[in-house]
C-alpha cells in the first residue's frame, strides 16, 4: 500500500472518530461539566502520548521559540478552542447538526491555506471542497427541524459556537501542517496534548472542588477514556500522519467525513432523526472527496511522468 493511501486512511479513520466525539459528548455533558470532562481527557491522552513519544522517538526533537509558539497556537485554537465551543455548541443543538456546521472546515481550510500558505488549488479540488459544502450545507438546508434543546435558547446559538469550532479545527490542521515539516505526527500530537491539558488544568481543578467523583457510573468514566485514547490519541496521531503526506486541500476535504460519521452514528445511538436530506449530503461529501483525491493521484503521475522524461 502506497503511503498516500495509508494517508488517506490515515484521514478517514481520524475524522470518523471526531464525528463519534459529537455522540460521546452528548453522553458526558449530561454527568461531567465541560472544563472538568476536557481535563481528564487531556490528562489521560497526554500521559499516555508521551509515554509512547519516549519509547519510539527518544532523544526528543528539539524546536525553537517559533515552533513553541506555533505549538501553543495549536493547542489554543484546536484543542482548548475547539473543546470548548463545540462542547457548549453541543448543549444548544443536535449531534447531528453540529456534526453538519463542523464540516464546513474543508471550506475554511482551504481559504486560510490558499490565504496564508500560498498553496495553490486546481479547478478540480476546488470543486471537490464545494461539493463537500454543498453536500454539508443540502443536509443543513433540506431538514427542517428547529425546535429548540434548551427552552429559550435559540439553535443559531448552537451555530455560532459550533462554527467557532470549525475555525479552531480548521488551525489545527494549518498549524499542523506548518509544524510536521520539523516534528513528525507523534511528536506534534503528544505537546499539542500537554499544552492543552495545562491550558484546562486551573478550570477543571474549580471543577472538581464541587463536583462528586462517585456519582459517575464506570459506563460514564469508559465514555471520557474513550474520548482520550481513541479520539485524541489515535485520532490525533492519524490525523497529523495523513495531513504530512498530502496538500492541505486534500486534507480539507477529509474532513467532511465528520459529517457523515456524526449522522450515522447519531442516528444508530441517539436516536435522531435520519431524512433524505442527509442521504444527498453524505453523496456529495463523499464525491467531492472522490474527485479531490483524484486529481491528486493525476498531479503525482504527471509529476513522475515529467521525472521519467528529465
Amino acid at each position: 500500500m502506497g503511503s498516500k493511501a495509508k494517508a488517506y486512511i490515515s484521514m478517514a479513520i481520524a475524522m470518523t472518530t471526531v464525528g463519534s466525539s459529537f455522540v460521546v459528548s452528548k453522553w458526558i455533558l449530561e454527568v461531567f461539566p465541560i472544563y472538568l470532562a476536557s481535563g481528564i481527557r487531556y490528562g489521560i491522552a497526554a500521559v499516555l502520548l508521551f509515554i509512547l513519544l519516549y519509547f519510539t522517538e527518544r532523544p526528543f526533537p528539539k524546536f525553537t521559540k517559533h515552533d513553541f509558539l506555533i505549538l501553543c497556537l495549536l493547542s489554543l485554537t484546536g484543542v482548548c478552542g475547539f473543546s470548548i465551543l463545540l462542547l457548549y455548541g453541543l448543549q444548544y443543538t443536535t449531534a447531528t447538526e453540529s456534526g453538519i456546521i463542523t464540516s464546513t472546515s474543508p471550506m475554511v481550510i482551504c481559504l486560510i491555506s490558499f490565504l496564508f500558505l500560498k498553496e495553490k488549488m486546481s479547478r478540480r479540488q476546488w470543486s471537490g471542497v464545494l461539493l463537500a459544502v454543498c453536500g454539508i450545507a443540502a443536509i443543513h438546508l433540506l431538514t427542517g427541524d428547529t425546535q429548540e434543546i434548551v427552552p429559550g435558547i435559540p439553535r443559531w446559538v448552537g451555530t455560532l459556537l459550533i462554527f467557532g469550532a470549525v475555525i479552531g479545527e480548521a488551525l489545527f490542521t494549518i498549524f499542523g501542517k506548518v509544524l510536521s515539516k520539523k516534528m513528525s505526527p507523534l511528536c506534534i500530537a503528544t505537546f499539542a496534548t500537554i499544552i492543552g491539558f495545562l491550558m484546562f488544568l486551573p478550570f477543571s481543578i474549580y471543577e472538581a472542588i464541587s463536583f462528586n467523583f462517585s456519582q459517575p457510573t464506570i459506563l460514564e468514566w469508559m465514555y471520557i477514556v474513550y474520548y482520550a485514547v481513541i479520539v485524541t490519541v489515535i485520532g490525533f496521531v492519524l490525523w497529523y500522519y495523513g495531513v504530512s503526506k498530502v496538500p492541505v486541500s486534500t486534507s480539507a476535504v477529509f474532513t467532511g467525513i465528520i459529517a457523515v460519521s456524526s449522522l450515522i452514528l447519531s442516528y444508530i445511538f441517539l436516536k435522531e432523526q435520519f431524512q433524505w436530506g442527509h442521504l444527498i449530503g453524505i453523496v456529495c461529501v463523499l464525491i467531492g472527496i472522490f474527485i479531490t483525491t483524484r486529481q491528486e493521484k493525476e498531479n503525482l503521475k504527471q509529476a513522475h511522468s515529467s521525472e521519467l522524461k528529465a
